[in-house]
């Protein structure tokens, strides 16, 4: 096993229903085959447990990653101990139905996914449980998480303000799943603000932008050829050579800092405030070691705001998502009442 690390890893509160996680977590989706081929199930778990024990303490997963594999190897990772060392994350929300993804709120289901969650994971509770994506088609204060201890703390993943408002209403919500890096800020407008309104934490995938803050462009050389990065618009050919010169400005002035380009980029992210937690995924030990590197980098206001110019919005070209994949753009629910007439 690799050396334990050496850096301090804080920890920070998401929410205030008391949940207490690392400052930075691990996305574990990449180590099952989603990003091409399989990794070696060993290798994870030896990473997941140095992650652990160098403090990075917050894992997350979701039953459709793999699918079910991704819960199936963290189960594992957890025996011998290493269950009570951490603050695990997992999702439902989204099935496979005739080879496509469906969107499911359903109380019947919720229930049934939380118990299969379990039963993969090998837990007897989870700590934080989200609503993967919303299902339009339920309202948000019908799709109640389980209770009887075997969750912890509820959060949402891609959810509207309006959605976020309607559901912290109903039930406590502790964290909101979202995406942020300095090429996806669209949350920033509405989203963060609603969630500090209500005191709920903010936990931030793709703080690297899905690997283009690595390596830049090159990153696409890396893809297999069922890397569903492929689809994404922002990775296409014509949107790639526009989005290079963004890239590239964040590599110098990580030169001028003495990090690297996803130092920096990893950096702002954990400069948005104390009630943000990103969650970079990586199957490397180097890739690791990089991204907790990220905690030493420090970004004055000038840093910030040089950074902020060069990440505008209108500096990035191409959507995150292709309209197959919902965001919390579509995520408002149906009134309440409209699900009581029908019942």
């Amino acid at each position: 096993m690799a050396a334990e690390s050496n850096v301090k890893i804080p920890r920070i509160k998401l929410g205030s229903q008391g949940l207490e996680v690392s400052v930075q977590g691990l996305g574990c989706m990449g180590m099952t085959p989603l990003f091409g081929q399989p990794k070696p199930e060993p290798d994870m778990i030896e990473l997941i447990h140095y992650a652990v024990n160098s403090g990075i303490t917050f894992l997350d997963t979701s039953d459709i990653y793999g699918p079910k594999t991704n819960e199936i190897l963290l189960g594992k990772a957890l025996k011998d101990g290493m269950r009570e060392k951490v603050e695990l994350a997992t999702k439902f929300g989204i099935r496979l139905a005739d080879g496509k993804n469906d969107i499911c709120g359903d109380p019947a289901y919720v229930r049934a996914a939380c118990e299969a969650s379990l039963k993969r994971l090998d837990v007897d509770c989870i700590d934080l449980y989200y609503q993967h994506r919303i299902d339009t088609r339920v309202p948000i204060e019908v799709t109640k998480l389980v209770e009887e201890g075997k969750v912890k703390y509820i959060g949402l993943s891609e959810a509207s303000p309006s959605t976020i408002r309607r559901a912290h209403a109903a039930h406590p919500i502790s964290a909101v799943q979202l995406e942020l890096s300095l090429w996806t800020r669209d949350a920033e407008a509405e989203i963060i603000p609603t969630c500090r309104e209500l005191g709920i934490g903010i936990v931030a995938y793709s703080p690297l932008g899905r690997g283009f803050f690595s390596s830049g462009p090159k990153v696409v050389e890396t893809f297999s050829e069922v890397d569903f990065r492929k689809r994404l618009p922002r990775f296409q050919p014509e949107n790639l050579e526009l989005n290079k010169s963004l890239f590239e400005r964040v590599k110098d002035i990580a030169n001028r800092k003495g990090c690297t380009p996803s130092q920096l980029a990893l950096a702002w992210v954990h400069h948005q405030g104390n009630d943000v937690c990103p969650i970079p995924g990586t199957t490397k030990f180097e890739n690791l070691n990089e991204n907790m590197g990220a905690l030493s980098v420090k970004l004055t206001e000038e840093d910030m705001a040089e950074l902020e110019s060069i990440a505008s919005a209108d500096a990035v070209k191409g959507e995150r998502y292709g309209p197959d994949i919902p965001t919390w753009k579509d995520s408002d629910t149906p009134p309440l009442s409209t699900w009581k007439a029908a019942a």
